[in-house]
């Protein structure tokens, strides 16, 4: 029986990688193998999760790892997803269970699961129980940062039986990263404030995959001395850090610009606003490598794709 273990450690848009992916998509539909014995493991909620056989009634709870099932060709199994996950556009037509955080146990048990995957979080936690005390073999993964989602996209594949198909797909989109690191090394990394949300005002640490993309894309995060994955901060420091750049989804830019206290920040006032992609950028899957080049695009326009 092999015995698989992982924990955690603390730790779209170029037409080039949407590609890649889709056409790994489309492969994986044709080349899964189910696995001939049972897989144990233990998951990020440090619990042991055993598995008989390749589930094929899957409840996907997280909008990357259903964006991951999708991309290794196990999307036909899943049987229900959370009202956040939307992509790819054949998600929306599996039925809504309503949030991945504390979750609706009794409308995911009207699935009929034989797997339930959801976002290792306190929040989750007593689902996860009800649904295992129900007798549900239920994943709990914390994808917070790029490492996690190959290691979880790994996983997935190996749960649905084609690990090789998964492993393309994970270093597939790290080769996209790995190419945009390289186009921006040796740059000038002008400093990035993220703003996420304005009350409170929240930004990114370094516990989060999106600190990671402005490192990769060329920049240097005015908030990398915190870490936690989204620290709350005030707009007196913001402004007393003084970043080159602020990045923000279009309807946070536009409330920068039209915000009369945020003038305190010579970003906004000299029009150093970004706009990013929040398609790309709002979560750790399959597009991540389209989103470091997005980020890096927006940061180092010079550079030739």
């Amino acid at each position: 029986m092999p015995v698989v273990r992982f924990r955690t450690l603390r730790f779209f848009s170029s037409a080039a990688g949407a590609s890649i992916v889709a056409s790994l998509v489309i492969a994986g539909a044709c080349t899964r193998t189910e696995p001939h014995t049972a897989t144990t493991l233990d998951d990020d909620f440090g619990e042991r999760v055993v598995l008989d056989r390749a589930p094929s009634r899957i409840v996907s709870l997280n909008p990357t790892t259903t964006e991951i099932l999708f991309a290794i060709g196990a999307g036909d199994r899943l049987v229900a997803r959370s009202r956040w996950d939307l992509w790819p556009d054949s998600a929306r037509l599996l039925p809504d269970v309503g949030d991945g955080l504390r979750p609706s146990v009794e409308a995911i048990l009207a699935r009929r699961p034989d797997l339930v995957v959801l976002y290792a979080g306190a929040d989750n936690r007593a689902a996860a129980e009800r649904l295992r005390s129900a007798g549900v073999p239920t994943l709990g993964l914390k994808i917070d940062r790029i490492e996690h989602f190959a290691r979880a996209t790994r996983l997935l594949g190996l749960i649905t039986g084609d690990s090789a198909r998964a492993i393309a797909v994970a270093d597939s989109v790290l080769a996209v990263i790995d190419d945009v690191r390289a186009r921006t090394a040796g740059r000038e990394r002008p400093t990035v404030f993220w703003y996420i949300w304005d009350s409170p005002l929240i930004t990114i640490g370094t516990g989060s995959f999106m600190h990671q993309l402005i490192e990769i894309a060329g920049g240097r995060n005015a908030y990398e001395d915190f870490a936690d994955a989204s620290p709350p901060v005030s707009l007196e420091d913001v402004a007393r850090r003084d970043p080159r750049f602020i990045l923000a989804g279009p309807d946070g830019a536009a409330t920068l610009r039209t915000r009369p206290s945020w003038r305190a920040v010579s970003a906004v006032r000299e029009g150093r606003v970004l706009v990013v992609d929040t398609i790309l950028v709002a979560r750790p899957s399959v597009m991540l490598g389209d989103a470091a080049r997005s980020l890096a695009t927006l940061l180092h326009p010079e550079i030739v794709w």
